[in-house]
């Protein structure tokens, strides 16, 4: 569970349900980061309001700082739950290319020095 999450509404109020809602699924998206950088991870979650041709246009953000990069992630539609699922999927697939491009260094030490050993 990412510990630093502050969430927040922008024209809006933000219902109990929602945060709970965006801690169950923001929150937990730390099994797709690096070890080392869950314990620095700090992520807002935005959600804003906006009114275009007597419709309701909800907008979640997702400003995910980790060590050496900051992910911004925006998605707009008609109900704020479905713009958190969305967020949350864009959300995993650049989190798994962090941990590839952040963890092979390990992998690959691991793997040298079991082969030095034989």
């Amino acid at each position: 569970m990412i510990q630093k999450l502050e969430i927040s509404g922008v024209h809006t109020t933000v219902s109990d349900e929602l945060k709970k809602y965006i801690i169950r699924k923001i929150g937990k998206t730390d099994r797709y980061m690096p070890r080392h950088a869950r314990e620095s991870a700090h992520a807002e979650v935005l959600i804003k309001e906006t009114k275009v041709k007597a419709r309701k246009l909800h907008t979640c953000e997702v400003i995910l700082n980790l060590p050496g990069e900051t992910f911004t992630i925006k998605e707009t539609t008609l109900n704020p739950f479905a713009a958190v699922d969305i967020v949350e999927a864009k959300l995993k697939t650049h989190l798994k290319k962090y941990k590839e491009t952040h963890s092979t260094l390990r992998i690959h030490r691991r793997l040298l020095t079991r082969l030095r050993r034989l």
